[in-house]
């Protein structure tokens, strides 16, 4: 039996169930879905990156293009509960699971049905579809915790982007409630439309926006999410940070033109926003470094290593991101088990069949 390198897994126990956060290669994706099917479990979602090929699926994948020496999987399964799956013109393209207290909703691969729209149109075709899968899960779009945009050729078009997605919220009152966490960068996705998207979505337990002790919160210069939104049940506790990148408080770029200080900016950011709710890199189940230019790869990779961050579950992949001066950013999700301890393992210690 061979270890994958580069494998990371996250194991969160709860009294009902237990969920696997998988990390790891691209190449390594099929071992990944042995593994996940061999141990008992069901896949949740797919996020792939970097590579080519066909997204049907069981289960719902957001794919995207990229660079091929970036590339990266990452699986939520669960293990002890059913998974209910919701469909879309003969598509997987979300699950539903419950934990004893929260009702589960994952979507992903949402995209338009056709390219003929411009891509403003294309993306409100997207957010209707968005709120057709919470129908069908029972929930709406005030559910919704987190969401997940990759724009294809952003800079052109991210303006139009988030004039439709305030135009759906303020339709929807989301203002009025939770605006959720969100990523919204570049990406070309495996069908060729101007965008593909993703979300999370819960009923039962607490949802909480959270705000960044470091920077002022993203409504104020016009972008539509929360810094990060905050799930709380009798079991658990679980944390979605928005994209971060290096943002001054009152909104500006920092590090123009420097890799190294928006890296080093960012990831401070990220740990000052796990501290304000008592977390820590520890309780990372999943992560996305996104840089501009495959070289910052290797700059964030030293970083992690100066920093003691080796062992986080992180995919770097190559994106455009949605200011044409920033050159890093990062999303990550943690989570804290308080009925019974989180076990983690990674490549060193976990050894496939």
């Amino acid at each position: 039996m061979k270890a994958v390198t580069g494998l990371k897994i996250v194991k969160l126990q709860h009294p009902h169930l237990e969920e696997w956060f998988v990390t790891a290669p691209a190449n390594a994706r099929e071992k990944c879905h042995r593994y996940v099917h061999d141990a008992g479990g069901v896949i949740v979602a797919e996020d792939l990156f970097g590579i080519t090929g066909s997204a049907k699926s069981d289960w719902p994948v957001t794919w995207l293009r990229g660079n091929p020496t970036l590339t990266g999987v990452h699986l939520h399964a669960v293990q002890g509960v059913p998974v209910e799956r919701l469909t879309f013109s003969g598509r997987v393209v979300g699950s539903v699971f419950a934990d004893g207290a929260v009702r589960h909703c994952r979507l992903g691969g949402l995209r338009p049905a056709t390219m003929s729209e411009s891509p403003a149109g294309q993306a409100r075709a997207t957010f209707e579809l968005l709120e057709a899968a919470l129908r069908d899960a029972g929930m709406t779009f005030a559910n919704v915790a987190r969401t997940w945009f990759y724009l294809n050729n952003i800079l052109a078009w991210y303006g139009e982007f988030n004039r439709v997605r305030d135009e759906f919220f303020r339709k929807r009152s989301v203002f009025d409630g939770l605006v959720p966490a969100s990523t919204g960068i570049g990406g070309a996705n495996i069908d060729g439309t101007a965008l593909v998207a993703g979300a999370y979505a819960v009923t039962g337990g607490q949802l909480t926006a959270v705000p960044s002790p470091l920077q002022c919160p993203a409504l104020q210069y016009g972008s539509s999410f929360s810094r990060a939104v905050e799930l709380k049940t009798p079991d658990h506790s679980r944390l979605w940070i928005s994209g971060t990148a290096s943002i001054a408080p009152g909104g500006e770029t920092v590090h123009v033109g420097d890799g190294v200080g928006q890296i080093a900016l960012t990831m401070r950011v990220v740990a000052a926003i796990l501290e304000s709710r008592g977390l820590s890199w520890s309780d990372t189940t999943r992560a996305i470094a996104y840089v501009r230019e495959a070289a910052l790869a290797r700059q964030f990779h030293e970083y992690q290593s100066a920093n003691g961050l080796t062992d986080l579950p992180v995919v770097t992949t190559e994106n455009v991101i949605c200011r044409d001066d920033l050159l890093f950013e990062i999303e990550l999700d943690a989570g804290r088990i308080t009925a019974a301890k989180s076990q983690s393992e990674s490549a060193g210690r976990t050894r496939w069949g």
